[in-house]
């Protein structure tokens, strides 16, 4: 799976937490732009790591402030 078919699966998942209809590009970051608590976030990631099968760390979490970064963790995560 390359960068881009990730990318339009996070996209969809984000759709149910984005509130204000933001257009999410690689700089969107999910504090400021989105508005995510941290209940969303962890609904967010809970629906990420089901997605794409795999687990993000908190420390992972800590470091991921926006979309693109994200992103770049699955496709990292995934092998």
């Amino acid at each position: 799976m390359d960068r881009q078919d990730v990318s339009e699966r996070i996209i969809t998942l984000i759709e149910p937490f984005n509130k204000k209809g933001v257009a999410v590009t690689d700089a969107t970051r999910f504090t400021d732009d989105l508005e995510f608590d941290s209940l969303t976030v962890m609904d967010f990631v809970a629906a990420i790591e089901d997605e794409f099968d795999i687990i993000i760390s908190m420390n992972q979490q800590a470091e991921i402030e926006n979309y693109g970064q994200l992103v770049d963790a699955v496709m990292k995560l995934q092998g």
